[in-house]
């Protein structure tokens, strides 16, 4: 039968190995909850800092109390730890089942939950639970209930008692000496590397190398390219191609047989003056050259050539005569 508790309610233990499982509800903006346990001697300090058993040392020098480590299961998260309570030192009186969430109040943190059972059971049924409600909602660090000696026996203990200064102001309340030299002396060994100049003089570039080139500088490179012809092989000379044999000076390019030549861009006139005569083609007979004066005025018909009087027809044959 599993016993719901209230806080400060207490119940016997009949287990020999009693399995303290601490759980929540994961979710967003939720914390991560450790648990640990602290073994305090008959005056309800601790003996050493070895009875203290939490992330950073997960098992008590003993063996008979140990940190088993977080588990997801359907309910949410669980972190747990486990005790052989036979084996328990007779030093011991008291074992504390502490809850801690680093820098994080518990309010945020939703469903806490503590469940005991048989670790040697087998039906898995809890012997008790407790639901923990943080009084102010800014604690950093709960107990959550203590394992106590009564007689020859065991009992559990529900408490639900918060610490604002975490699960380092708590184990300080019952004892544990915290050295606050060596959370002084953290931040040493990163500032060592700074003070040392040798890092810096190797990467520290000479000053040919250390400032990029200006637009200035960039701007000449581009005209790179005429050095290039004078470290390529020159090219063959113009006297070493056949080249066709000029003409002299002065004597006119033939034109194609049977057309008239043709005449330069110079020796066009201009608009609107008298043009030059036009060759006939080959094989008609040459009209005499018009002179200056038999030119017609501009946008008047040309006046006809003169009839030659000797001209003949030359001989017909006889399907001409009498026609």
């Amino acid at each position: 039968m599993t016993h719901a508790m209230l806080k400060g309610s207490n119940v016997p233990l009949e287990a020999t190995t009693v399995r303290a499982v601490l759980r929540w509800s994961p979710g967003q903006g939720v914390p991560d909850v450790d648990a640990s346990a602290l073994l305090l001697g008959l005056d309800d300090r601790v003996r050493s800092d070895e009875d203290f058993v939490f992330y950073n040392q997960p098992r008590h020098p003993s063996g008979k109390v140990w940190r088993l480590g977080k588990k997801r299961v359907a309910e949410g998260l669980t972190d747990t730890i486990q005790t052989d309570l036979v084996g328990v030192e007779s030093g011991v009186g008291r074992i504390l089942l502490v809850a801690s969430a680093d820098g994080v109040t518990f309010d945020r943190v939703r469903a806490l939950r503590i469940l005991l059972y048989d670790a040697q059971a087998a039906d898995g049924e809890a012997l008790a639970y407790f639901d923990i409600k943080p009084e102010t909602g800014r604690e950093t660090a709960l107990i959550c209930g203590e394992l106590y000696r009564r007689g020859d026996g065991w009992k559990f203990r529900a408490l639900g008692e918060g610490y604002s200064n975490g699960l380092k102001g708590l184990a300080t309340d019952f004892g544990i000496s915290v050295d606050e030299s060596e959370a002084a002396e953290e931040p040493q060994p990163a500032e060592t590397p700074r003070q040392s100049p040798a890092p810096d003089t190797r990467a520290t570039p000479t000053p040919s190398t250390a400032q990029p080139p200006s637009r200035q500088q960039v701007q000449p490179e581009a005209p790179t390219q005429p050095h290039v012809p004078a470290a390529a092989p020159p090219a063959p000379p113009e006297t070493s191609r056949p080249l066709p044999p000029e003409q002299p000076a002065g004597v006119p390019a033939q034109p194609g047989y049977g057309y008239p030549p043709q005449q330069s861009a110079a020796a066009q006139p201009a608009y609107g003056y008298p043009q030059p005569a036009a060759q006939p083609a080959y094989g008609y007979p040459q009209s005499p050259p018009a002179t200056a004066a038999a030119q017609p005025a501009y946008g008047f018909p040309p006046a006809p050539a003169p009839l030659d009087p000797d001209f003949r027809l030359p001989p017909q044959g006889p399907q001409f005569v009498g026609r």
